[in-house]
């Protein structure tokens, strides 16, 4: 008999609320009143919805946070809390308004951005057009992460540190549900939830479970260097970009600020077997600057390129990287992680009415899905065409230095980038700004005939 028979799933039987399986021991047998669910109808007589939030990232802790809060019964794993993506870690400065995050997480405050083109063209970016109030956050994810997570429990999800090994999957339409398997300290366990969302990352468990579909997925890879004090100084309020073949053949490299070391990386799709080389090339462009810095930490991690094909299956919704909401251009993802966890968290609590009654596929499309396209597809799309258009060469790698020390461009990236959302400049800057586009190519390419003559 399969499991899903044993739990004794049937018609207008009522359930009652537990917490997860305890660990049994051998000749104990579970009891299946303890998971027994029904959903005959969208009513739920005498509890409340049931929801399996799978990654404790910031968009399964803001999912779980929204859900909780709204009167849904929330169960939020995470395998590894201890543990972060490896993440550049800047976020917009809108987030700590809407998120709520407290200034004492913020590590720098950063003011001032150099980015470096491929011949070290160096342009300044905003040290003119920041405003006095404005800045780049930049924090560490695991900071971040375990504050998000506390603030989910605090509103009332169940925390669970286990990692997810199976997924029992209903048939479509069926109101049966969907029972999560997983392991707490070795010991097998076993959760029934009325739906999932997957928040478990680019490899996400959940999407495969639900066949949501491939994308494709760069890498990102990142030293953390504890610099000497003098060295570390330079990077008090600074964040630096390189663009470059020798640094990535479609993305870019950073140096980033921390508390009290910088984060040096890179990432690519097209060459990922090469990333240690791309490394190498960073490392080699800033080795005065990190001179005497000592390696605290190596990591690497997958990025999602695009939205997922399927993000919303029966009673399953995926959000943040499993969604695919890494932009492109930027390779932000924090910000969306965690705006797409809350949307989603309050799409579900709107649509259940409290927790009230079961939520369908079709509620989950409308009041997250179609919402989150609205509010956000044209964004992805547009920087989408940035990085086709500026990172595939070094003509236009150089092309968009060169524009990036234009003050119109730079106002109108803070703008866009700082408060999410895509700013409405003068018709007439923009005219001008697409003429001048046309004009640095037409200069880049000499620039660049110019470098690869000198490698040849």
């Amino acid at each position: 008999m399969n499991t899903m028979a044993a739990l004794a799933l049937t018609q207008n039987l009522r359930f009652t609320p537990t917490l997860p399986l305890k660990t049994l021991k051998q000749h104990q047998q579970p009891n299946p009143k303890t998971l027994t669910i029904t959903a005959s109808s969208s009513s739920l007589s005498g509890r409340k919805l049931r929801a399996a939030v799978i990654g404790g990232g910031p968009a399964g802790s803001s999912a779980a946070e929204a859900l909780a809060a709204g009167g849904v019964d929330t169960y939020l794993f995470e395998r590894s809390p201890s543990t972060a993506k490896p993440c550049g870690g800047a976020i917009p400065l809108c987030m700590i308004d809407e998120f709520s995050i407290p200034l004492h997480l913020i590590d720098r405050h950063v003011n001032r951005m150099k980015i470096i083109s491929p011949s070290n063209l160096t342009v300044d970016f905003g040290s003119k057009t920041l405003k006095s109030h404005e800045f780049i956050p930049m924090l560490r994810r695991e900071v971040l992460d375990s504050f998000l997570r506390s603030r989910a429990q605090s509103n009332g999800a169940h925390f669970i540190t286990g990692l997810v090994t199976d997924i029992e999957v209903p048939d479509s339409y069926s109101s049966k549900p969907y029972v999560i398997h997983h392991t707490v300290n070795n010991c097998k366990r076993s959760l029934a939830v009325d739906l999932i969302v997957g928040a478990d990352g680019a490899n996400s468990k959940v999407a495969k479970i639900i066949d949501a579909g491939n994308y494709s997925c760069a890498i990102a890879f990142q030293e953390r260097i504890k610099l000497p004090d003098e060295k570390m100084e330079y990077y008090h309020n600074l964040a630096e970009m390189y663009v470059g073949d020798d640094v990535s053949p479609d993305f870019y490299a950073w140096v980033f600020p921390k508390c009290d070391h910088v984060a040096v990386g890179t990432g690519t799709v097209c060459a990922k077997q090469n990333i240690k080389v791309y490394q190498r090339g960073i490392r080699e462009r800033v080795k005065e600057k990190i001179r005497g810095g000592k390696v605290i930490k190596v990591e690497a991690h997958p990025i999602p390129e695009h939205p997922r094909p399927r993000r919303v299956r029966g009673r399953v919704a995926l959000v943040g990287d499993a969604a695919g909401y890494v932009t492109k251009c930027s390779g932000e993802g924090i910000y969306f992680a965690a705006k797409s966890g809350r949307m989603c968290g309050e799409a579900i609590v709107k649509a259940s009415e409290g927790g009230e009654k079961i939520v369908s596929e079709e509620d989950l499309k409308r009041e997250y899905l179609r919402e989150w396209d609205k509010k956000y597809l044209n964004t992805f799309r547009f920087l989408d065409l940035l990085q086709r258009v500026f990172y595939g060469s070094d003509v236009g790698r150089e092309a968009l230095v060169e524009l990036c020390g234009d003050e119109y461009v730079q106002r109108m990236t803070f703008d866009s980038y700082l408060y999410k959302k895509l700013a409405s400049g003068d018709r007439w800057d923009d005219v001008k700004m697409v003429l001048k586009t046309f004009g640095t190519f037409m200069r880049c390419k000499v620039v660049g005939r110019e470098m690869e003559a000198l490698r040849l």
